[in-house]
């Protein structure tokens, strides 16, 4: 089990923009860009695109609802959204091999410096959250 550990000021203002992000970006999946997220699920995916993006949208709202008010698990949270930010990774390169646009990208560079993005988000969670310390 993780021990929870105690994080600094700079991973607090982190961890709470971090937050603030995906209930913004989960608020999008629901609302006013779930056609641009929609070009992100790759062919592959067995379900129903939009009903795709409005599961993934309500996971980021509630991962971000998590690291902004629970103090207790944000350890195990960091974890999950690192877990999630991996999940989706193979939309992002879905979206490069078909040359989809959205959200600004619509040239393959700017896809591909996207791709790169991923894992800086995925430390960005392990850090701000503590979770590798809590995991030692």
């Amino acid at each position: 089990m993780l021990q929870e550990t105690r994080t600094t000021p700079t991973q607090d203002v982190g961890r709470g923009l971090l937050g603030a992000f995906m209930v913004t970006a989960g608020t999008g999946h629901l609302s006013f860009a779930r056609g641009p997220f929609q070009a992100q699920v790759p062919d592959w995916v067995p379900m129903d695109k939009d009903t795709v993006v409005l599961l993934s949208g309500v996971v980021e709202i509630g991962l971000g609802l998590t690291l902004l008010f629970d103090k207790r698990h944000r350890a195990l949270v960091g974890l999950g959204l690192a877990a999630f930010f991996a999940a989706v990774f193979p939309g992002n390169l879905h979206q490069y091999a078909r040359h989809l646009s959205a959200f600004g990208l619509d040239t393959d560079t700017k896809r591909l410096v996207r791709l790169f993005f991923q894992p800086v988000l995925m430390g960005w969670a392990l850090w701000s959250t503590g979770a590798m310390k809590a995991r030692r």
